[in-house]
């Protein structure tokens, strides 16, 4: 089983920055592709971005190129979610994700563990 939590959502406003974090267990965490999703009330959960096992390949959804980063730490056990020129539009649960294969990064099918989620809000 893999474990998934995460931290660093809260409140900012348009333009501003949040980092968000998941500490993953077990110790294979440097096995599992990681990716982010996120939900807004009435909205499908949807795609936001992935990093592969190596960190070699990440892939994001185009609303957030450019302005999000994901990036891991394996010998942390976490990924992490950077979120810059925030807009009001990107407030949502934020969910963590892991799978150690991927059939499609986007859809959140191909995911297996999820996280509990984290709150966002961005404030115009």
């Amino acid at each position: 089983q893999v474990q998934l939590v995460e931290s660093g959502g809260g409140l900012v406003q348009a333009g501003g920055s949040l980092r968000l974090s998941c500490a993953a267990s077990p110790r294979t965490f440097n096995r599992f592709h990681m990716g982010w999703f996120r939900q807004a009330p009435g909205k499908e959960r949807e795609f936001v971005a992935a990093i592969s096992w190596s960190g070699g390949t990440t892939h994001y959804a185009d609303s957030v190129k450019g302005r999000f980063t994901i990036s891991r730490d394996n010998a942390k056990n976490t990924v992490y979610l950077q979120m810059d020129s925030l807009k009001p539009e990107d407030s949502a649960v934020y969910y963590c994700a892991a799978d150690s294969t991927i059939a499609t990064w986007t859809s959140r099918t191909s995911w297996d563990y999820w996280g509990q989620g984290a709150q966002v809000t961005v404030s115009s």
